[in-house]
């Protein structure tokens, strides 16, 4: 539970993001704009850990922590699916 609910709240943003920067390399729009969900995602789940260090502090605050930690995680997955050719949903032509 103590890391299932940060998992859980941080999946919602998380797939926003990682949808919206597939969205946007499908769009073929250039490389910062593909970059900026996943540069806002580190930037507030920095904030976010910071807060939990400093201000929150004890088990609420490990909690900030962790959720800080899995939006990076989605932030970091949403660089790659930006700069690096990844197929999400891969191409199929028949005939």
């Amino acid at each position: 539970m103590f890391f299932g609910m940060p998992f859980l709240i941080s999946l919602v943003p998380g797939v926003i993001v990682l949808f919206l920067t597939w969205w946007l390399r499908k769009k073929n729009v250039s490389l910062f704009i593909k970059l900026v969900p996943c540069l806002l995602t580190v930037i507030s789940s920095l904030v976010i850990f910071y807060v939990s260090l400093e201000f929150i502090r004890g088990f609420e605050g490990a909690a900030y922590g962790i959720l800080a930690f899995f939006l990076l995680c989605y932030g970091v997955a949403a660089y790659f699916l930006a700069t690096k050719r990844i197929t999400v949903i891969p191409n199929t032509k028949k005939g």
